[in-house]
């Protein structure tokens, strides 16, 4: 897959605080990004030749599935696919019930993945291959760390599992899936609910949509199954 050329980038969970960082770096490096976003969501992009806004309801496997088959009628390839939307919701092994586990489920792995299977299955087709980022946590690497994020850390360790699934499929046809493991980003909404916390230790959204530009690189083309753990000093 060439990087030289300008790509046609899927992003999912645009008007996150970490989509609209990583959609402005990939728009300045001249790259076409089809992003989605949350119904509601007001969005911070103009339309234009390289920027279109999708409302897609990620949960709804048909629609995904659809919007993905939007992109390739329209711009014949998918080159990358980021797969930025989740959720968040704490809780020890008392707190957390099944409701709450299928919950982040459906918000962190299911979203991702009625995506990038459809994202994957035409990459496989394309003599290019593709690029899918996927984005984990460090409670489902860090068992002691997830032990108060129980429901967050389960479905995040199936985001982890898919990308092993996805490289083994991928590896004869130049689809690579990489994994951003963050710690806790800075966020308005992360300051607000740690006001004590040390904000400087923690990792920007500008510096993780670095690390993605970086995968999308022609430097990275050589990588394979790889895990960026993005910790800064937290």
């Amino acid at each position: 897959m060439s990087t030289n050329q300008k790509m046609n980038i899927i992003v999912t969970g645009a008007s996150g605080n970490l989509g609209r960082a990583v959609v402005a770096r990939l728009l300045a490096d001249g790259h076409r990004v089809i992003a989605t976003s949350f119904h509601g969501n007001k969005d911070v992009f103009t339309s234009g030749d390289l920027y279109e806004s999708h409302r897609v309801d990620l949960a709804d496997e048909k629609a995904a599935s659809g919007f993905v088959d939007t992109v390739i009628q329209k711009h014949q390839t998918v080159d990358a696919a980021l797969l930025l939307a989740g959720g968040y919701a704490g809780g020890t092994i008392k707190d957390t019930g099944s409701e709450l586990i299928r919950k982040m489920i459906a918000l962190n792995f299911e979203t991702a993945y009625h995506v990038a299977r459809p994202a994957f299955n035409q990459m496989i087709r394309q003599p290019t291959g593709g690029r899918i980022v996927l984005v984990g946590a460090r409670p489902a690497l860090q068992p002691r760390d997830g032990a108060s994020n129980v429901a967050y850390g389960l479905s995040k360790s199936l985001v982890l599992r898919l990308a092993e699934i996805l490289n083994a499929e991928g590896a004869d046809h130049n689809v690579v899936t990489s994994v951003i493991i963050p710690s806790t980003i800075d966020t308005p909404d992360n300051r607000a609910a740690m006001p004590k916390a040390d904000f400087t230790k923690w990792v920007r959204p500008e510096d993780i949509a670095a690390t993605i530009a970086f995968i999308l690189s022609q430097p990275a083309q050589m990588l394979r199954e790889p895990v960026f753990k993005v910790y800064g000093d937290a």
